[in-house]
């Protein structure tokens, strides 16, 4: 009886390893999907941008300067969130102190950065993205842009972190984007609508004579607050 008392503990230990192993393999299969999506969909070029998202403890990134289209199950590649590698041989994005002060500081589990190129364009012109759709208001609010730091810089992080005070997205001056979600998809969808807003106002900024119309205060809050209850509730 004390034997098989004894044994229980070392056969769940293996039973949990198996499903969290399971876990990872499902989110990183995802992690490279969404990477490669970001390619497709012409939100950055080449190795640019980068994706992760957490498994418990254990965040899976992109490493960096491999083309997504080259990544296999292979090349899972995780992080504890204090930054320490625990899995794979290739090295995490240069981007990681941006995705792990999100993880930190925020319920995030999954992060995308991209070089969308109207939101970097925006962010060299202005602050803050004017509110020219109710869809900010699905970002938490007008979206800030973070003052300008060294690609993969603990400075570029923390300028990140003031500039999504409250937000879900933000943008890199002369850099790009950075959005958050509970989910690989909601991180993904948030990133492209940062981007379509910002073509949608430099293309209505672009009318000689003409100014675009802004939303104001008052209208975000209330779209933001209808827009929470957004979708099939599942």
């Amino acid at each position: 009886m004390s034997e098989q008392r004894g044994g229980e503990p070392g056969a769940k230990a293996e039973h949990d390893e198996r499903e969290a192993a399971k876990a990872r393999a499902l989110a990183w299969d995802q992690l490279v999907a969404t990477a490669r999506r970001t390619v497709s969909d012409g939100l950055v070029v080449g190795t640019s941008g980068n994706v992760s998202v957490r498994v418990g403890d254990t965040v899976l990134v992109t490493p960096t300067g491999v083309p997504y289209d080259r990544l296999s199950a292979d090349d899972i590649t995780g992080v504890a969130l204090d930054g320490r590698q625990v899995l794979g041989a290739l090295l995490p994005t240069s981007e990681l102190p941006m995705h792990l002060a999100v993880y930190r500081a925020t319920d995030a589990r999954a992060v995308v950065h991209t070089h969308a190129v109207h939101a970097t364009a925006v962010s060299t012109l202005v602050e803050e993205l004017p509110p020219i759709h109710y869809l900010s208001g699905a970002l938490g609010g007008a979206v800030r842009v973070a003052p300008y730091a060294t690609y993969g810089s603990q400075e570029l992080a923390e300028n990140m972190l003031r500039a999504l005070s409250g937000r879900t997205a933000c943008l890199l001056r002369n850099h790009g984007t950075l959005s958050y979600g509970d989910t690989l998809d909601r991180a993904y969808d948030r990133t492209a609508q940062l981007e379509w807003m910002c073509r949608l106002w430099l293309t209505a900024s672009s009318i000689p004579g003409l100014t675009p119309s802004l939303l104001t205060e008052e209208q975000m809050a209330d779209a933001a607050l209808k827009l929470r209850g957004y979708g099939q509730g599942r």
